[in-house]
């Protein structure tokens, strides 16, 4: 009798066992790897990755990238799903991993579910990011800027036409002044060695929305801009602000893709070359960034 009451209770305790075994191999599933062109298409959804940041993803519901991406998921036939993210977590919720540099590249030091098949909301190609993530074509131009309150003694500086002798303008009026950056961004001061310049620099710690807005309130006579936030600062605070001049050589931005993602960022060049040339991607850019075409004309020229 014993014996028989031993036996039941390990089949019970082999049926839990597989059952939790289901359960964890579902819940796995469900945070899905990275997905390639392949596993999108099978799972019938693409998830974008964002962060609302200037018109690229407004917090509203559209933005530039919003209506690419969602164009992107009509070209391959799936649904659009927006999941939003923050500077921090973008990477680790594309990739599923969190790493640290490692001489010039960079150690896996933890794997966590991925929560996006695409990441985009204006980011920036700059070096540190390539080692973590693949980059589409361009899909935006960009450049940093000084900019200032439209009251500050500081003068904008005259373009020489070459964009190194113009930084090193800009750099030299820096020495004693007060000025805001942002961490993990293009907005971060270290990317442009500017703690040589003399200058008193401080780290915002709210959104990048709320850098332009920061300035125009007096918090510091200062920042830094990336072009399509000050193109939006000077569109919705008119002669309250004024770009000083660059502080970076031009870039940039672009979707991301993780590195396992060979296929859906190939596909997504085709579509990017295919909307450029019949006047989409265009059209969406006059929409958001009526004023970009004129700052970066070679740039929005159809080639």
């Amino acid at each position: 009798m014993n014996s028989m009451l031993s036996k039941n209770k390990q089949k019970r305790t082999l049926v839990v066992f597989c059952t939790i075994l289901c359960l964890l191999w579902i819940s796995a599933g469900s945070t899905a790897a990275a997905g390639d062109l392949r596993d999108v298409k099978k799972s019938g959804v693409i998830r974008h990755l964002g962060i609302p940041y200037a018109n690229f993803v407004t917090g509203s519901g559209d933005g530039m990238d919003v209506e690419l991406i969602q164009l992107f998921a009509k070209h391959l036939g799936v649904k659009y799903e927006y999941v939003k993210t923050d500077w921090p977590e973008i990477f680790i919720d594309l990739t599923g991993k969190k790493v640290k540099p490692s001489g010039s590249t960079v150690e896996v030091t933890e794997v966590v579910p991925v929560k996006g098949d695409v990441a985009a909301n204006g980011i920036t190609v700059i070096p540190g990011r390539q080692k973590i993530v693949d980059f589409s074509i361009p899909t935006f131009p960009n450049q940093v800027w000084l900019i200032a309150r439209a009251d500050s003694p500081l003068k904008p500086i005259k373009p020489t036409g070459e964009i190194e002798k113009d930084i090193v303008a800009v750099k030299s009026l820096l020495n004693g002044k007060n000025l805001i950056g942002k961490i993990e961004t293009c907005l971060d001061p270290s990317l442009y060695d500017l703690d040589k310049t003399g200058a008193k620099i401080s780290l915002f710690p709210g959104s990048l929305n709320d850098i332009a807005p920061a300035v125009i309130k007096g918090e510091s006579e200062l920042t830094l801009l990336d072009v399509p936030d000050a193109l939006v600062a000077l569109q919705k605070w008119p002669g309250k602000i004024k770009i000083i001049g660059p502080i970076s050589d031009k870039q940039d931005m672009a979707a991301a893709f993780s590195k396992d993602s060979p296929a859906l960022l190939g596909e997504f060049n085709k579509f990017m070359k295919k909307i450029k040339k019949d006047g989409t991607y265009l059209r969406l850019v006059k929409k958001y960034y009526p004023f970009a075409t004129s700052y970066f004309p070679e740039f929005f020229k159809i080639k």
